[in-house]
């Protein structure tokens, strides 16, 4: 007899939580936001008493921090927001959104529609539902090549303005708060440029490199997936100390299956649905999703030799 699908393990809020909505292990990634931000602010304190070596050192450290929060801190913040008090929500967004130069309302809505395709196949309309598919920018019904996808792919985001405007359409408070976040990275990193013009000029190659580690992380979370099949959109790796670094991101093709479980549960939902992942079956990499390219398997995956054109 086969196993019957788990039921969906969605993170509830508890009712006797003063600060944590979901879990006190989210102290956890709320503290991590807050002290990844102070960091921040310490390296452009201490840039004019730093040398070259310190200094790439620490731009070094701020793009693997913006891929790492991508994929973990700022990653759970959406789908589970860490506060019972929505004003700290609010707070910690805008920590997010200028410690990672990226307006976390609007990041929130590119990923609300990554899940909703699931880094789909291309549709009759010639797109894909998933504004980030792997397929979007492949041919022959294949996937990108990594390389094209990990470095292009910054550069095809909409901007932020076209965002508001999508958000706008259902969800008109979000849209302002989203602009309002934008307008904050203009002010801070303005002030920023003024006071030390060559900090922003380092650090802004940094940034881009930041996200295209986070872009190399979802290419290995997708590549060879099944986005056909609700359990199988998602490429797990149960490599423990990724896991522990990046927040249970390891388990992806979990999180995918339910998006609402809290980080903490990954381990648990990964046992409840072993059998069904078994049965599409999975495909999991050996070690982390950022160091794919060492796996033989994810060699395997088939890719396009050009890349499509988009209209």
């Amino acid at each position: 007899m086969s196993r019957s699908p788990a039921k969906p393990r969605r993170a509830k809020p508890k009712a006797h939580a003063l600060l944590f909505r979901y879990s006190a292990w989210d102290a956890v990634p709320a503290a991590l936001a807050y002290i990844h931000l102070g960091l921040l602010l310490a390296l452009f304190l201490a840039w004019p008493q730093l040398n070259w070596p310190e200094r790439l050192a620490g731009a070094v450290a701020y793009g693997l921090a913006i891929g790492w929060s991508l994929d973990s801190v700022s990653h759970n913040f959406i789908h589970n927001p860490f506060f019972a008090w929505e004003p700290l929500n609010r707070l910690t967004s805008l920590v997010l959104t200028l410690e990672l130069g990226t307006p976390q309302t609007m990041y929130k809505y590119v990923h609300m529609r990554h899940h909703a395709g699931n880094s789909d196949r291309i549709g009759p309309d010639g797109k894909t539902v998933d504004p980030i598919s792997l397929y979007q920018y492949g041919g022959d019904g294949k996937v990108e090549p990594p390389a094209a996808y990990v470095l292009k792919q910054f550069w095809r985001d909409d901007g932020p303005f076209a965002v508001a405007r999508a958000i706008r359409a259902k969800r008109p408070k979000e849209a302002r708060q989203a602009l309002q976040e934008f307008w904050a990275i203009v002010a801070v990193y303005g002030v920023l440029l003024a006071l030390n013009w060559k900090f922003i000029l380092v650090m802004a190659p940094f940034y881009y490199l930041g996200h295209c580690f986070s872009f190399l992380i979802a290419w290995y979370e997708h590549a060879g997936a099944d986005p056909d099949q609700p359990i199988a959109t998602g490429v797990s790796t149960y490599e423990p100390v990724y896991n522990w670094a990046f927040l249970n991101n390891g388990f992806h093709a979990e999180h995918h299956y339910q998006p609402k479980t809290h980080w903490t549960a990954m381990k648990a939902l990964s046992a409840e649905t072993r059998a069904l992942r078994e049965a599409a079956p999975v495909r999991t990499l050996s070690i982390a999703h950022f160091l794919g390219w060492a796996d033989g398997r994810a060699a395997k995956v088939p890719v396009a030799k050009a890349a499509r054109a988009v209209g």
